[in-house]
């Protein structure tokens, strides 16, 4: 063999070598933050001038960043159980935060809808369980009774996890079932984090799941005094961001971050665990600002579904990178099931698509359109409505009356100029769509109330 030869075999092997140490082998171990309530442009990396959020920002340096991700839901359940199960709200028939507003006068009257998670259904832990993996649930769970609590859905531990949909109290003591309470004045925040690194201790020799669904930053909204004094002495209330409190409760889930990015460098599994941080909904207005957005959690428009969402992957996801393709909740159930090499069940209909060409920038997704379905009223300033998001147009139908807004977000990303009437036939193909995809998926409809009375009819105090 000659020089050149032997020069380039030598070239060949070392990439080959490279690539190898690039993307560890065997399966990764996989971390799912979910934020409550957390908004679009709440973290710096997102835009944010006045929550501090170092940590995140870091994770999204080193991982990649998506502009157009969505959650499934306004609210909070139905986008948790997306999460879960790969499928969407309308399918599983969980279409508002358990258990929902009651408007007995209400124009229309919201369908049978189901209350629950139930434990029969299958779910990501279940198949990563199944495949080896610890798992473990640390925080909010908020889909149904005691029945179809995270110990029945495959997972080893649960803390924290219950039918409460907000924490009674950010300090201890915290009057959650499935939480022992520590010190008097222990903040939930910080707790939480203690028992997922303890988890991650005790499984640093296997691959493990952990599902660490902050209470944060859902009301009440309290944090830590001294942190509340520190973004008081920078506030500014004509600023889209200004809430003191607000800020201390984003810290404190940025605080969480950073403790689990130096926990995972300090075990030497940085290189091996794949991070996910995005949230359940919008931002609650009067907590924050999803400007330039319009509206919030609980609203038809982008400013209650759209959300931030970091994947990390080490050896995949190219240090901060940006990717723009719209996705939503239902997509983490493939796309951690792909990253660990694990089928999902037959017989179970999957609506989510894998995001692995775009973390791996070696493709696109096959899918046209997002839909939503959101049978009910919310006072974030929801009534039953559907949508569908097709490219760079989202429209929006209203179950009451059958109007439908077309906005184009590419040129008005804050939904202020309605199209539907400009571009009647797209406005149309579009609703066409979204009819066809209720019918696929089996949703349900609301119905004439016989009892609608305007006069009676009082929305409740907002969540």
């Amino acid at each position: 063999m000659n020089f050149s030869a032997l020069r380039l075999l030598s070239s060949v092997l070392l990439l080959s070598l490279c690539a190898q140490a690039a993307e560890p082998s065997g399966r990764p171990n996989i971390i799912f933050v979910l934020v409550d309530d957390m908004g679009w442009t709440d973290l710096g990396c997102f835009g944010s001038k006045y929550y501090e959020t170092p940590n995140i920002d870091r994770l999204a340096a080193q991982g990649m960043r998506f502009t157009d991700a969505y959650s499934a839901c306004t609210v909070c359940s139905p986008t948790r159980a997306s999460v879960l199960t790969g499928q969407y709200p309308a399918r599983l028939h969980i279409t508002d935060w358990i258990a929902g507003h009651k408007r007995p006068f209400a124009k229309l009257r919201v369908p049978d809808w189901t209350m629950q998670l139930s434990a029969d259904i299958p779910n990501v832990a279940k198949s990563l369980k199944a495949a080896g993996y610890a798992t473990a649930s640390v925080g909010k769970w908020h889909l149904g009774p005691e029945a179809c609590w995270p110990d029945r859905q495959g997972f080893d531990l649960n803390v924290a996890g219950c039918d409460k949909g907000q924490p009674p109290s950010y300090f201890a003591p915290y009057r959650i079932p499935t939480l022992t309470d520590g010190p008097e004045g222990e903040f939930l925040s910080e707790r939480l984090t203690d028992e997922a690194l303890k988890f991650i201790e005790s499984n640093r020799e296997r691959p493990f799941f952990l599902y660490l669904p902050h209470y944060a930053v859902h009301t009440p909204i309290q944090a830590k005094p001294a942190v509340i004094e520190k973004y008081k002495a920078r506030q500014d209330k004509g600023a889209p961001h200004h809430n003191p409190a607000y800020a201390a409760l984003v810290e404190s889930v940025d605080d969480s971050v950073g403790r689990l990015l130096r926990k995972l460098d300090e075990l030497k599994l940085s290189a091996n665990t794949v991070i996910v941080f995005t949230s359940d909904n919008g931002g609650l207005i009067g907590c924050t600002s999803n400007a330039p957005l319009r509206a919030g959690k609980g609203s038809a428009y982008e400013g209650g579904v759209r959300v931030p969402l970091i994947v990390k992957w080490p050896g995949v996801t190219k240090p901060g990178s940006v990717d723009r393709t719209p996705v939503i909740s239902a997509d983490y159930y493939p796309t951690l099931l792909a990253m660990a090499g694990t089928p999902a069940p037959k017989a179970h209909a999957v609506d989510g698509e894998s995001l692995e060409p775009l973390l791996r920038q070696s493709g696109t997704l096959a899918r046209g359109a997002l839909y939503w379905h959101y049978p009910h009223y919310h006072p974030g300033g929801a009534t039953p409505y559907g949508a569908v998001r097709e490219g760079d147009f989202r429209l929006v139908e209203f179950y009451e009356d059958g109007r439908a807004e077309l906005y184009n977000l590419k040129d008005d990303l804050g939904e202020t100029r309605d199209l539907a009437s400009q571009l009647p036939e797209k406005a149309a193909a579009l609703r066409q769509k979204l009819h066809a995809w209720r019918q696929r998926v089996g949703a349900q409809m609301p119905t004439p109330n016989p009892d609608s009375d305007a006069a009676k009819d009082q929305p409740k105090k907002n969540r």
